[in-house]
């Protein structure tokens, strides 16, 4: 039998976006409209929420705990995430809340990365120019999902943003949003998706029909 999230219940998710530059985006600005609209989905821009980096701790804690699934939507930033959601992790991820003996809070949970790159996917190989893949790069999330007792999935990736055509971009928003809902309705094949090195390799594959 293949694996789902949840097959008890809908899925609540938390995007957490954060682009430091939106007004100059290409493809993300586009990105988050196609799944804007979705039931049980809350969209959470840190930028434009704290511009001034005074992070609110029990909110974005009581947020994080209302929810099944945490998306962490952003632009890759020098091999990294941005500064604003690695000073969310820094802060919101406590110890003894987050992980800890009593850190319990995020235990269960799904955590995966929506991710944007300039660079060709050819480019993230261990032969490729950047010497790494984009899994490589994100090991810092894999490994706090790890600590916090979360599952973590493969990357959404959209590569080469540079020269993205509107074509390709909406190809990539339409995938999102079918990961989107899939991961709302539980109709993600776990096993399958824990195969892939980005998400979006093949989303068809990996999306099962929602039982009756």
């Amino acid at each position: 039998m293949k694996a789902l999230i949840m097959e008890s219940k809908t899925n609540n998710i938390l995007i957490i976006f954060a682009h430091p530059a939106l007004q100059k985006s290409r493809v993300n600005k586009q990105l988050i409209k196609y799944v804007r609209d979705i039931e049980d989905v809350t969209i959470h821009d840190l930028y434009e929420v704290y511009p001034d980096f005074h992070i609110h701790l029990k909110k974005e804690q009581a947020l994080l705990e209302k929810n099944d699934v945490i998306v962490f939507h952003h632009p890759l930033f020098w091999f990294s995430i941005p500064a604003l959601l690695k000073e969310y992790m820094d802060l919101v991820f406590q110890h003894m809340w987050a992980y800890g003996k009593k850190g319990q809070a995020l235990k269960g949970k799904t955590l995966l990365n929506v991710i944007s790159t300039g660079g060709r996917e050819s480019l993230f190989r261990d032969k490729g120019y950047n010497r790494h893949t984009m899994v490589e790069f994100l090991f810092p999330i894999q490994q706090t999902a790890y600590v916090c007792g979360m599952e973590y999935l493969p990357p959404f990736v959209a590569h080469g943003t540079h020269g993205m055509t509107k074509e390709v971009i909406q190809e990539h928003g339409e995938d999102y949003r079918k990961l989107i809902v899939a991961l709302k309705d539980g109709t993600l094949d776990i096993d399958q998706a824990r195969t892939l090195s980005r998400l979006n390799l093949d989303i068809d594959k990996i999306i099962m029909e929602r039982k009756k």
